[in-house]
């Protein structure tokens, strides 16, 4: 039976620890973690277009490292062995490469096939992340590592987010990058009076996508990296939990929701009974000092039938029908729908339409298949650390849920800070499942 052991702050099987270096795979994700959050997405690189977003190209970079060090270690029985979620990420290129090639084997309109172009680029990005994360990580040690800077990003975002609430500006038009081309605007969004952050992002929803992505994990880390004091582990997770709570944004409080419910089966009776006392507080404490904003907040989900925004997502479906009885099985065409043609503000159903199917099955196979590897881990995980490590699972899939579920608001692969921030959250969980069955990292 597979186990984690803690030695130290580190788990591994029992073997010999790989070699301390001073750079790693975990120092690589670092520096994209910044590129992804920090770099507001209106910049790209001028020449390449919307192919030039930084992130997408530390992305494609790690594509290229992680099968440069599969050649090199190309006799290590380590990289041989099944890992599930390498299968399924295949999956999903594969069928995305069959829809690709199908869309340009037939007669498409020539606006539709740069976009094509880019959405085949950005998905081997976001794969090139997923895969040296799974491969790369060399020890639980600098999983948790890890970890704590994505808490870190998340806590900083949110500070930026709850900044542009307080002051009514959105402070990044403040920032310039040298060598970067800006491609859009980064004016504030209003909903009923209310400034609605985003952040770095491109769009509110964007940005509460993010966020509460990162929320499980803040909460895993101010419960369990005791080695920190209580003011900065904490910090992070209140400062995520309060731009969310002011964010006037439904989709970021659903997402949220579901993320930490899915937490709360790992959490103790007692912590579950001290989570809710202090969520009751909190709301008690809006309502007094800003009532306003919880009458804001009771509103988004009343009367939906007669919400715009809702409306045009229900309207969605039967439009998105008569695509896909045309093309069921691999879509229209991977990346070929165009807002010009319809903004489903539903990733899903955008996957229908233009992979298909097989397409969007593959898609959810994918976050399946990393939920049940968290759940593998959970169950099999021995030692001193168990409630530890069990608590880091269900982190993990209640960020992963959240991300997956913030699909069905947006048309989420358009937004590539989101993506990122997903398809480097799955490549953690199957750091973690692989490091529950071996120690051996790719690099």
């Amino acid at each position: 039976m597979s186990a984690i052991v803690y030695q130290g702050a580190s788990a591994t099987r029992d073997g010999p620890q790989p070699r301390a270096r001073s750079g790693d795979v975990v120092t690589w994700l670092t520096l994209y973690l910044v590129v992804l959050l920090a770099v507001p997405s209106r910049f790209v690189v001028g020449p390449l277009g919307s192919a030039g977003a930084p992130s997408m190209l530390m992305g494609l970079v790690s594509l290229v490292f992680w099968v440069a060090l599969l050649i090199i270690r190309r006799h290590s029985v380590a990289e041989l062995r099944f890992y599930p979620l390498r299968w399924a990420l295949g999956a999903l290129i594969f069928v995305s490469g069959i829809s690709y090639a199908l869309a340009m084997s037939r007669p498409i309109n020539a606006d539709e096939v740069s976009p094509a172009d880019v959405a085949i680029l950005a998905l081997l990005s976001w794969a090139g992340t997923m895969l040296l994360t799974i491969d790369g990580v060399r020890t639980r040690r600098r999983f948790d590592d890890l970890v704590w800077r994505v808490v870190v990003a998340g806590g900083l975002l949110a500070a930026l987010g709850l900044a542009q609430v307080v002051t009514s500006m959105s402070i990044t038009n403040l920032i310039s990058f040298p060598g970067l081309t800006e491609v859009s605007s980064s004016e504030l969004v209003y909903r009923n009076g209310f400034v609605r952050p985003n952040g770095t992002a491109t769009h509110p929803i964007e940005y509460g996508a993010i966020v509460a992505m990162i929320l499980p994990l803040a909460l895993h880390v101010g419960l369990y990296h005791t080695a920190r004091s209580a003011v900065l582990r904490w910090w992070p997770a209140l400062a995520i939990a309060a731009v969310i709570g002011i964010s006037g944004s439904r989709s970021a409080y659903l997402c949220a929701i579901v993320g930490v419910l899915v937490c709360v089966f790992a959490w103790s009776p007692v912590l579950r009974r001290w989570m809710l006392g202090l969520a009751l507080a909190g709301l008690v404490i809006v309502s007094l000092v800003y009532p306003r904003l919880l009458r804001f907040i009771v509103a988004l989900f009343d009367n939906p039938e007669n919400d715009p925004s809702i409306t045009s997502r229900t309207d969605s479906f039967d439009f998105a029908w008569a695509f896909v009885a045309e093309h069921p099985l691999f879509g229209r065409g991977f990346g070929t729908f165009l807002p010009k043609y319809r903004i489903f503000d539903n990733q899903y159903l955008v996957q229908l339409v233009s992979v298909g199917v097989l397409g969007t099955i593959a898609l959810v196979a994918l976050g399946w298949v990393a939920l049940s590897e968290m759940n593998r881990v959970a169950k099999t995980t021995l030692g001193g650390e168990t409630m530890r490590t069990r608590d880091l699972t269900a982190a993990m899939s209640g960020a992963l849920v959240a991300g997956f579920v913030s699909m069905a608001f947006f048309d989420a692969f358009a937004f590539p800070m989101t993506m990122g921030t997903l398809f480097l959250l799955l490549g953690m969980a199957g750091a973690v499942a692989r490091l529950s069955r071996d120690y051996h990292p790719l690099w």
